[in-house]
């Protein structure tokens, strides 16, 4: 397979270069390839980059298939462009023992269209009162997780802290006080109890989803003093929205929408390297659930098919950002910080490739979503950059 007339990012600039695929692996990229026996991609109008990750999906199954499946999820994230996700623990049976996480894993298996790599649960069933059995699960999931709740039983946290730095694993925190949970401070209160608890025992240390100022703050200090397992990412939602703009259900997440200095300190925490991910939070619902009154409904919506053109038509075609920042917040910095296998679109490199058409802008439609879950705010957003080709190991698993 040749990839033909598509522009690549060397020096933070665009240039053009075809790339020959050959058994899944990058065989050359060069300014012109001629062989005319390859099966042929026109990337015209496109930008050519490695896969791009996604730390933060809720695929919901096992336990939850009726908002999401393992195979509707990832087709979802194939049709986003991205290559690789990292799938949440809160599912039924939640991944708290290998035998929970073997019902995970053979789904992915099964069905699963692009990488997928699942967390285990910080404790069982979520429920932050007695530890998963994270001795035995570190080797076999990608981090330690209680997304969805924060994690408040302080010595638990610091016991699961422990076997983190001794696996040499990672854990992905929801930061949420539980007193005015929802509140700018719900957030905060335990974002900085937690990088105090973080400093002392030295683990590698994930914030995910941010959005307040005085967490950036906390996080901007800590990497100031040197702490640079202390990271944390946002999400596309926090980056573009704000409370004023709530309509109704498809507008409702944890944490929820915050007033425009909180979304403009996101935006700076982005710009500067605080934050050193983006990551969607895709987290489907049905309608029949995201119907009901706002206080009624569920968090959540979905993400994985607009991260990516929300991010490039929003920054980097407005100039905010570069090309190379594309690149570190949505490919590389996932890779590094969570251990992920290297790409890059060079020989000997594994073909995971995306193809986004950065040429034409279009109208995000209902009609057009693959997930089961139809929540999102950004119906109807004009946006450029969505994924013309999907490539996982040298085979095209969704085109336009």
């Amino acid at each position: 397979m040749i990839i033909k007339n598509g522009w690549i990012v060397e020096n933070n600039q665009l240039v053009k270069k075809d790339i020959l695929i050959q058994d899944g692996f990058i065989k050359k990229a060069q300014d012109v390839l001629l062989d005319e026996d390859e099966e042929q991609i026109d990337a015209t109008g496109c930008w050519v980059l490695p896969g791009a990750v996604d730390v933060h999906v809720h695929l919901r199954e096992p336990g939850f298939s009726y908002k999401e499946t393992i195979a509707s999820g990832t087709k979802s994230a194939a049709k986003g462009g991205i290559t690789e996700v990292c799938a949440m623990a809160n599912l039924n049976p939640c991944p708290d023992s290998i035998k929970h996480l073997k019902v995970e894993q053979d789904l992915i298996t099964k069905h699963a269209v692009v990488h997928v790599h699942p967390y285990c649960s910080l404790t069982k069933e979520e429920q932050g009162k007695e530890l998963s059995d994270l001795e035995n699960l570190c080797p076999h999931v990608i981090g330690i997780s209680d997304d969805g709740v924060g994690v408040n039983h302080i010595s638990l946290l610091e016991e699961a802290m422990r076997i983190a730095l001794k696996k040499d694993q990672i854990i992905a925190s929801h930061a949420e006080d539980d007193i005015d949970s929802k509140l700018p401070q719900g957030e905060y209160v335990a974002v900085r109890r937690e990088i105090e608890l973080a400093k002392k025992i030295g683990c590698r240390y994930h914030f995910c989803h941010l959005s307040t100022k005085e967490s950036f703050a906390e996080i901007r200090q800590a990497r100031k003093e040197g702490y640079t397992n202390i990271t944390c990412e946002v999400s596309p939602h926090h980056l573009l929205l704000n409370e004023s703009m709530i309509q109704d259900g498809n507008w409702k997440m944890n944490p929820p929408l915050r007033n425009e200095e909180n979304r403009l300190a996101t935006v700076e925490a982005l710009l500067d390297g605080t934050a050193s991910i983006i990551a969607s939070d895709h987290a489907p619902h049905s309608e029949k659930e995201k119907l009901a009154s706002y206080e009624a409904c569920p968090n959540g919506i979905i993400g994985l098919e607009t991260m990516l053109p929300l991010i490039y038509t929003h920054f980097i075609k407005t100039g905010k950002a570069s090309y190379t920042d594309f690149l570190n917040w949505l490919v590389y910095n996932p890779i590094q910080i969570f251990g992920l296998p290297k790409r890059k679109l060079e020989p000997s490199y594994v073909a995971d490739i995306t193809i986004l058409d950065i040429t034409h802008f279009r109208a995000y439609q209902k009609e057009e979503i693959l997930s089961l879950g139809k929540n999102t705010p950004f119906l109807n957003w004009e946006l450029t950059g969505f994924a013309k080709y999907t490539i996982l190991n040298g085979k095209v698993i969704w085109r336009s």
